[in-house]
């Protein structure tokens, strides 16, 4: 498996995409009765004109990295030269597997996408290999037994980041006494990041003296981390930490915190993941505590 998370993933992405596209039509093309075994020139697909054709289903625009992490992928393709076909499922399942359906349809190349939950996707990425459609996970991954119905997985170790999100509140309290008061705003429910970056905090977390008193999905967006991180405010006179699982839920919990009368990063420890611009601004002004990212880790004392 391969594993990369970053903003320019869109590069990797359609390197991947190029080599896969390429044995999978030498394979069709030496499986051909008669044929000398060299794979066609032009594409199959949908867009012709010698391009690969590349159908991508992203999760949606959830937040900052998201937008990004689009961008990349949309600029990565037009300089390569692949006809990119994509789509964005704004956060709904049944919209992904409509998506890669017609895809199918089109008979495009490669399939790519972002899953937006772990499971539920071994009917349609069948309906893939049986058109023998190679298909590309990115960034989140699938549950399925059958590694078959997928190529690849370009992404990161989401219960790594979990965990070395928890190794610094560890660190950052080894020395003061408890209890403290822990609260997290969690991903979309179901997803591959929120999964594993919650499971890997609390394989870290393991002192009595950590107390996860809420935990709730903020679906990695800025608006729902602020709603939820109001409710946290008002249902727990004392929270000492909090932990979100991407830097926008992060962001809108400043606001709630802020709006309650409290410094975000003094009286509320703030841990985060992701990196973004935003929440990078927010770590240098002393909001934010600590941010995990794949490139690096990012700290503020």
């Amino acid at each position: 498996m391969l594993k990369k998370r970053r903003v320019g993933v869109g590069r990797t992405l359609l390197t991947v995409t190029g080599m896969v596209a390429v044995a999978a039509l030498a394979a069709c093309g030496s499986s051909s009765s008669g044929s000398s075994g060299a794979a066609p020139a032009a594409s199959s697909g949908g867009g012709g004109g010698g391009k690969i054709v590349l159908g991508f289903s992203q999760v949606g625009a959830e937040s900052g990295w998201r937008t990004a992490n689009t961008k990349s992928i949309q600029e990565s393709a037009k300089t390569a030269g692949i006809d990119l076909k994509f789509s964005d499922a704004q956060q709904k399942q049944e919209n992904q597997i409509k998506a890669i359906r017609s895809f199918i349809a089109q008979k495009v190349d490669v399939i790519a996408f972002s899953p937006v939950v772990e499971s539920g996707w071994d009917t349609v990425l069948k309906e893939a290999k049986d058109a023998n459609i190679p298909v590309i996970l990115t960034d989140r991954s699938v549950d399925s037994k059958d590694t078959s119905l997928y190529k690849t997985f370009l992404g990161s170790d989401f219960i790594k980041e979990g965990k070395e999100a928890g190794q610094w509140l560890v660190d950052e309290y080894k020395d003061k006494p408890g209890p403290v008061n822990v609260v997290e705003l969690q991903g979309t429910t179901g997803s591959a990041p929120a999964n594993d970056r919650a499971k890997g905090f609390r394989d870290v977390v393991t002192d009595p003296k950590f107390k996860i008193i809420a935990s709730q999905t903020g679906d990695f967006t800025r608006a729902k981390g602020k709603e939820v991180m109001e409710a946290f405010l008002k249902a727990n006179p004392k929270i000492d930490v909090l932990f979100a699982h991407n830097d926008d839920m992060g962001l809108g919990a400043i606001e709630a915190i802020e709006g309650a009368g409290k410094k975000p990063g003094t009286d509320i420890k703030i841990v985060t993941i992701d990196a973004v611009h935003d929440g990078m601004q927010a770590l240098a002004d002393g909001k934010i505590n600590f941010i995990r990212s794949a490139a690096r880790s990012s700290a503020h004392n």
